[in-house]
């Protein structure tokens, strides 16, 4: 069966400098069973498909099938923990803000795909198959289940980050001391609000991409601009709150509107988002 490189228009890890042999078969081999996976499902169904019938394919057994991919749905879904990863490191870069930091990763997925759909020799075919790969995983519940466990676990991600990088702000001013406010926990109520929003980001494009797919915008420059434009504008909504809210920390009591995004309004001791924010944490990527 002649399969598609499914993995060229995924966000890669940097190749290993010194790869050894027996690294670089596992690393083919995991790419071969998720490529060799994903057509099979694309042709027949999710449930149609046996990991057995994935393992002759590929001329190994089931056990190997399972050595490299814990799960049936994790051969088709197998970016959550290059994207933890990249979410873990570039949240912890404390010179660019959290949401700047998010775009960027989403920037480079983007031109990941963008990318490969340029080098494609049939760009509307290819655009096609993502269409039909989104529209599988919408379709199969346990698809479906399996994508909000991995953001449910992306969102822990971004608030242990987001938390380890507000306890730093605060010893930097000096608020470490006894008695100051007390470091904002991942299950602070603040951290807990931003991670779900900088996690919603990837609804953002994803939904945007096939929209924009849907609509024909299948040249890979318009595609991009168009995609990054719809990603931008949601994020222009989170810019400026995030970053105060989570150097706040948990300090509710005595933290004013201003400090935590919230506008008093005139004549009034009650406060209210300056923007209404609704973010989603749905249709994580691959």
């Amino acid at each position: 069966m002649t399969t598609v490189d499914w993995s060229a228009w995924r966000r890669q890890e940097p190749a290993p400098g010194a790869e050894g042999l027996r690294e670089r078969k596992k690393r083919l081999l995991r790419q071969r069973l998720s490529d060799t996976a994903t057509e099979m499902f694309l042709e027949r169904g999710f449930d149609a498909v046996r990991v057995s019938e994935i393992a002759r394919a590929c001329d190994v057994s089931e056990k190997t099938v399972f050595n490299h991919f814990p799960t049936k749905e994790s051969l088709i879904l197998d970016r959550g923990e290059a994207t933890s990863a990249a979410l873990r490191a570039g949240l912890a870069e404390t010179d660019r803000s959290p949401v700047e930091a998010t775009l960027e990763i989403l920037a480079e997925e983007l031109r990941t795909l963008t990318s490969w759909l340029a080098a494609q020799d049939d760009p509307r075919d290819a655009a096609a198959r993502i269409g039909r790969f989104g529209a599988l995983t919408r379709s199969t519940p346990s698809l479906r289940a399996y994508h909000l466990d991995m953001t449910e676990r992306l969102v822990a991600v971004a608030a242990e980050a987001l938390a380890r990088r507000g306890e730093g702000a605060r010893t930097e001013d000096g608020d470490d001391r006894p008695g100051g406010p007390p470091p904002g926990p991942a299950g602070g109520p603040e951290v807990q609000i931003a991670a779900i929003a900088l996690v919603g980001l990837w609804s953002v494009q994803y939904r945007s991409l096939a929209r924009h797919l849907a609509e024909g915008t299948c040249a890979p420059d318009r595609l991009h601009e168009a995609v990054t434009a719809d990603v931008r504008r949601a994020a222009a909504l989170l810019a400026g709150g995030i970053d105060t809210s989570v150097a706040c920390g948990t300090d509710t009591g005595t933290t004013s509107g201003s400090e935590t995004g919230l506008a008093t309004p005139a004549g009034t001791g009650r406060t209210s988002p300056r923007t209404p924010v609704h973010p989603t944490v749905q249709n994580m990527p691959r």
